[in-house]
């Protein structure tokens, strides 16, 4: 590398750790190197690009030693990544691999050959990128995907510009036109380098960066070089354009955009799942406005993306809304309306023109992004980490959008540099210098059979996946245990109380299932409907709507005399029987504006039909809300099932049963106890005196509530409305009547 090659980084930072590294072996230099570069988003994106390394080990067969190449395993992460998932392949059992190639048309095959070079019992899946890495004469190679190379790769000058690149930086990458990942482009990357010596890296048309180096420090350094110097190059270009980038602006973003953007974000998210379920998220980042509001943004986002690591996850296409903010939000209804049934079409046409009779059957039509004028971009996936993944994948394709039209001087050349053996020029489209992949490229990665097996080698789908769950009570109790249960069987989980530290306990009981991205903690005092109203639109602005509403929050009026005052009789009824109204009213706009299938389970109490002493107000509020119940399930009927669950009394984690109250029921029952018993041994004295008037004699825990109300939530009850679950151990004061 020449003194000018490693000037000092601009934009990224060298991260490396001379002292950590020093502790480190071979696979384990590997591993670091890869996390360094995949924990910044410039670098490379969320499971895009790869890594590798070729590693003298000894063999475990006879002990020779042999040269292993690691490479990312199929599906990782570079920033998460740990050493169990790398692939390791004997490298000559793979170069012997040239001499069984057939050519382009047969390139597919030879993926079922890489499990017999794999060394060791490392049954990781080889990337595609496999022979890119181990056809390249270098000891260690960085496969990753940054704007800033993606522009130039994506620029119908692009081979021009890579020259003054070069020149100015006193750089050798080279140019290669574009071919889809796999055994063809690594023999062309292995041609290329050996017919340009000194070369020092790689990019690919279209698609990415190739750089490399002879130690794992070399290679680490020569990465962020090229990209921090491809960075400078790039975005000078942008600067120079000023607000001229993307042709200018066309529009502007709309006052309370944001306000907007969660009105609309339920009736959008049910549009787009119309065939699955998905989980939304919405950007409104200043690239992501100058880019909906800007004059070219319809016509390139029509073109859609590059990088074949981008429309996996954006689609071909993202879905671009012509609303001018003048017609409202009925009139932005309509625009989604009419311009998704026209993406619907083209996807089905883009789908029937270039499938063929291997090909797998027609995925999802619905778009994954969407894009809208004056208000920003939403994105869709099947979770919430996949639809704030997609976004920023979106946002990384603006960002090469931006720099490709930047880098433009003057008209189209009569041959793309991005045009090669795998598609000529004229089936690429271009505009304002920004060439996107061919369709039918676009086609043969979206629907490879190879990207097939990946999406069958995921994890089954669990049983509340694609589902939003929001839990009121959920700081403590019933509640609590219902949003870790939720967010095990795949529910995304909202757990919502007026208490809001609680709310935030419960949250992260549910991260080892729910992930980070799948839980959220709101506080809500429903007695309050503006309240209620503002935690319904903090969840809708997090996931994009609501599917399951729940509510296990409920009081018990005490006295130290027994009687129930007027106050306490009012604010029993509303907590215990109108905010349930509440809750479900504010709730009912949502699932109309989704149009989807909904749920609500709220909890009544054996209370409502057993007629007891000193109980009234909070008798007579459980017996108004199984009522309540059956007219709510009639009132919201098709579209939304509306169920109770009925618990004997449930003591244990619930905050209706303070020390004083415990110590006063024991006292009421003739229960002797000590006053120096804890809190817990109490409500485990009084919880065993109520489970020997049931005929089981168990407790009722706060577990065998949440799986009932799960199990009404749930599809296995898909054909059970406006009735109520008995959780009671066998009551039989309680028996129906």
């Amino acid at each position: 590398m020449t003194a000018t090659a490693a000037s000092e980084l601009r934009y990224l930072e060298d991260r490396w750790d001379e002292q950590r590294a020093k502790a480190l072996d071979d696979a384990g230099l590997l591993q670091y190197r890869s996390n360094l570069l995949g924990a910044d988003l410039r670098i490379t994106n969320f499971g895009g690009g790869n890594t590798s390394s070729k590693i003298e080990q000894n063999d475990p067969l006879d002990g020779a030693p042999r040269r292993v190449l690691w490479v990312k395993g199929s599906g990782g992460d570079l920033g998460s990544i740990e050493r169990g998932g790398f692939a390791t392949l004997y490298l000559d059992r793979l170069h012997a691999l040239a001499g069984r190639y057939r050519g382009v048309a047969h390139e597919d095959e030879m993926v079922d050959l890489y499990p017999l070079c794999a060394f060791g019992r490392n049954g990781v899946a080889a990337s595609i990128d496999t022979p890119l890495h181990g056809f390249l004469p270098f000891a260690h190679v960085d496969h990753l995907h940054p704007d800033w190379a993606i522009a130039l790769a994506a620029a119908a000058n692009g081979r021009e510009k890579l020259d003054e690149f070069n020149r100015r930086f006193h750089r050798n990458l080279i140019w290669l036109p574009w071919q889809r990942p796999g055994f063809e482009l690594g023999m062309m990357m292995r041609r290329a380098v050996e017919q340009n010596p000194g070369s020092d890296g790689v990019i690919l048309g279209g698609h990415g960066l190739f750089t490399w180096g002879e130690t794992q420090r070399e290679c680490y350094r020569s990465t962020i070089s090229v990209i921090d110097q491809l960075g400078q190059f790039v975005q000078e270009h942008v600067d120079g354009l000023g607000d001229r980038v993307f042709g200018g602006a066309l529009g502007r973003m709309c006052a309370d955009h944001r306000e907007i953007a969660i009105d609309i974000f339920p009736y959008l998210r049910g549009r787009v799942s119309a065939e699955k379920r998905m989980i939304g998220s919405f950007t409104d980042l200043p690239e992501v406005r100058r880019f909906v509001n800007s004059a070219d943004a319809a016509r390139l986002a029509f073109l859609g993306t590059s990088c074949p690591d981008h429309f996996v996850r954006t689609k071909i296409r993202p879905l671009y809304v012509p609303w001018d903010g003048t017609s409202g939000l009925e009139g932005l209804k309509r625009e989604i309306d009419q311009s998704l049934s026209k993406y619907r079409g083209e996807y089905a046409e883009y789908y029937a023109q270039f499938a063929q009779s291997d090909s797998p059957g027609m995925r999802d039509p619905n778009p994954t992004v969407v894009l809208v004028p004056g208000l920003g971009m939403f994105s869709f996936g099947k979770s919430k980490m996949e639809s704030r993944i997609t976004g920023e994948f979106y946002v990384n394709a603006v960002h090469v959008m931006e720099g490709a039209t930047a880098l433009g001087s003057g008209a189209r050349p009569a041959v793309l540099p991005q045009a090669g053996p795998a598609a000529s020029s004229e089936l690429f489209q271009v505009h304002n210098n920004y060439v996107s992949l061919p369709p039918s490229e676009a086609f043969r990665i979206e629907y490879w059979a190879l990207e097939e097996a990946k999406l069958r080698r995921q994890p089954p789908e669990k049983e509340l996946s694609r589902q939003i769950a929001v839990v009121v009570g959920g700081g403590s109790g019933i509640g609590r245990e219902v949003v870790k249960l939720a967010a095990s069987r795949g529910a995304h989980v909202a757990a919502a109380d007026r208490d809001a530290a609680g709310a935030a306990v419960s949250a992260e009981q549910a991260l080892a299932s729910a992930g980070k991205d799948g839980r959220l903690a709101v506080s809500v005092d429903i007695r309050d409907r503006a309240a209620v109203r503002a935690m319904l639109r903090q969840i809708v602005e997090n996931f994009g709507g609501i599917d399951i509403l729940i509510n296990t929050a409920a009081v018990f009026a005490t006295s130290a005399d027994g009687s129930v005052s007027d106050e306490q009789w009012a604010w029993t009824l509303d907590i215990n029987v109108t905010a349930n109204h509440r809750l479900v009213d504010e709730a009912a706009k949502i699932f109309a504006a989704q149009g989807l299938e909904g749920c609500v389970v709220l909890t009544s109490s054996a209370n409502a039909v057993v007629a007891k002493r000193g109980s009234e107000a909070y008798d007579v509020s459980k017996a108004a809300l199984s009522h309540l119940v059956r007219e709510l399930a009639v009132a919201q009927s098709p579209q939304v099932r509306v169920n109770g669950v009925s618990p004997a009394t449930v003591v244990k984690g619930s905050t209706m049963f303070p020390r004083d109250r415990v110590r006063a029921s024991l006292a009421k029952y003739k229960i002797p106890f000590e006053e120096s018993t804890s809190d817990e041994d109490l409500r485990n004295l009084l919880a065993r005196f109520y489970a020997q008037r049931t005929l089981t004699h168990k407790p009722i825990e706060p577990e065998d509530c949440a799986n009932a109300i799960l199990f009404l939530a749930g599809p296995q009850s898909r054909c059970t409305s406006g009735h109520l679950f008995p959780v009671d151990g066998g009551l039989p004061e309680a028996f129906l009547r």
